[in-house]
């Protein structure tokens, strides 16, 4: 007799596979290494991706919870370690890999963060020169957004007290660690803004491990301070450390004590400038009242002000001169005009008719006073006019003739 199979369902193999798989210890935390691939992140917030390596490929998925951990963001192509357990979705009978945790290979997943986050923000152009905003070279207020509690705001107040000690400093305490830092650090520097608390702000705190600093590398910071209308001096850490902010910021500190020396001057410096400016500006007026007493002194020696009447002599003397030249000039212009005319009165004198006509010579007119040229200008009865050297004669023409009659 034989022995009657049992038949199972597509559930049931599911389910029986499940089982197996989920009490087996080696797959309930299993570390797997591969390169990304098919990467999907849902609206449910859970994320979905394939793990290959060139000869496999394993589907995962990452939930919500878990994925909401991630520090950087995955992209296809990326060689990571996943940890997480192995077990069967019973819908469709995959088995898949459950994730916990995801970090790159080779790197650790804040690096990877801070490297994306850095080039994201810098092809969006927060990290251009163009829009740092100089610091102001004398600040009245200065606006300390940090931990009160830490040892930095103590070297920076210091540091301030020393160097410049005219200007106020005013403290915003924030947490500058963990979750709830970011927030805090992004609300005190929206607040210098709104109210100006100060000429310009200075954020950061002490040195640390990159998980310490990590609140300085928080997008939000970063935009914060991108946005802020003071300016804004970053002072993250020591020497090495460098953070988003350092980039974002109108200028960059190595250390909490060097923000402080960037932010105001000394006032040493400034006391020994002033003084070679109070010493320049006396050796410069010194030097000018020297010029004007020689000017002074020179004018005072010059004969205008030694003898008041002199320069009105001079003017005198000179104008009696420029009379003599007048005078001479006129009479010898008037001179010169007698002589022409002389000249010309005898050469209209010697071309005067009356001279002609002194000479013995007569004119001869007809009725109408036109001088007569011509013996054809007259006919026979015409009455004629003579005129003599003195006086004249009428008469009337007997015969005119062409040529002159000698008796």
């Amino acid at each position: 007799m034989s022995m009657e199979r049992h038949i199972f369902t597509v559930t049931e193999v599911n389910q029986l596979v499940k089982c197996l798989l989920d009490g087996e210890p080696m797959l309930q935390g299993v570390y797997v290494r591969g390169e990304l691939s098919n990467y999907k992140v849902y609206p449910s917030g859970h994320h979905y991706f394939t793990l290959k390596d060139p000869e496999g490929a394993l589907r995962c998925v990452m939930f919500r919870g878990q994925a909401s951990r991630l520090r950087f963001r995955p992209e296809n192509g990326m060689k990571v370690l996943v940890s997480g357990r192995i077990s069967v979705f019973p819908r469709d009978g995959a088995y898949q890999l459950y994730c916990d945790t995801l970090t790159p290979e080779g790197a650790g997943d804040l690096a990877v963060a801070f490297e994306q986050l850095k080039a994201r923000l810098y092809a969006e152009g927060l990290f251009d020169p163009a829009h740092k905003k100089p610091l102001p070279p004398y600040p009245e207020r200065i606006a300390v957004v940090t931990s009160g509690a830490g040892a930095a705001v103590h070297d920076m107040i210091r540091i301030l007290r020393r160097r410049y000690p005219i200007a106020k400093v005013v403290l915003l305490p924030v947490r500058v660690q963990g979750a709830e830092a970011p927030p805090e650090i992004v609300g005190a520097i929206r607040y210098a803004n709104r109210w100006q608390v100060g000429d310009l702000i200075i954020t950061g705190r002490g040195g640390g491990s990159m998980e310490d600093l990590w609140a300085f590398n928080d997008e939000r910071v970063a935009r914060a301070i991108y946005d802020s209308e003071l300016p804004v001096i970053s002072a993250v850490g020591h020497e090495p450390d460098v953070t988003i902010a350092d980039f974002v910021a109108d200028a960059r500190a190595s250390t909490p004590s060097n923000a402080a020396e960037i932010a105001v001057p000394d006032q040493w410096e400034l006391r020994r400038w002033l003084l070679g400016a109070g010493q320049r500006m006396e050796q410069s007026q010194t030097a000018r009242l020297e010029a004007l007493r020689q000017r002074l002194e020179a004018l005072a020696e010059k004969r205008v002000l030694t003898d008041q009447m002199a320069y009105v002599q001079d003017k005198r003397m000179e104008l009696f001169h420029v009379q003599q030249r007048l005078g001479g000039l006129a009479g010898a212009l008037v001179a010169r005009k007698r002589e022409r005319f002389s000249v010309l009165a005898s050469s209209l004198d010697a071309m005067s008719p009356l001279k002609v006509l002194g000479r013995g010579y007569a004119v001869a007119r007809d009725g109408q006073g036109a001088v007569l040229k011509s013996y054809r200008d007259v006919s026979p009865g015409d009455h004629v006019t003579v005129t003599l050297g003195q006086g004249g004669f009428s008469c009337t023409v007997d015969e005119p003739y062409k040529e002159e009659r000698r008796k």
